[in-house]
């Protein structure tokens, strides 16, 4: 999930502010001094880049989640002992399941 602060920190990762929101979401940024106060245009420009680029890679962080949960030395390994293809047919079908 990507929030306001990332948007902040992508922009000006020595920033020091702090953030908060009011019943209706509307942010209040305080600015600490020596830092340069970012317009909410910009703002709201680098935090739609981000939640864009982070939706994009949904199908990778899928894939990863599942590739955690294998075995993945020990099947390589049955694999190439047993002359199967264990691994290399549950990697496809991550992949076939999360495509890009």
């Amino acid at each position: 999930m990507i929030t306001l602060a990332d948007a902040i920190l992508d922009i000006n990762p020595n920033a020091i502010f702090s953030a908060s929101h009011d019943i209706n979401f509307a942010h209040k940024i305080i600015w600490r001094e020596g830092t340069e106060a970012i317009s909410v245009d910009v703002l709201t420009t680098k935090y739609n880049e981000l939640v864009a680029e982070y939706d994009s890679q949904e199908y990778a962080r899928n894939r990863k989640a599942e590739y955690d949960q294998l075995n993945q030395f020990e099947m390589q390994f049955d694999d190439d002992r047993d002359g199967t293809t264990t691994w290399v047919d549950k990697i496809n079908e991550i992949k076939a399941r999360y495509p890009k």
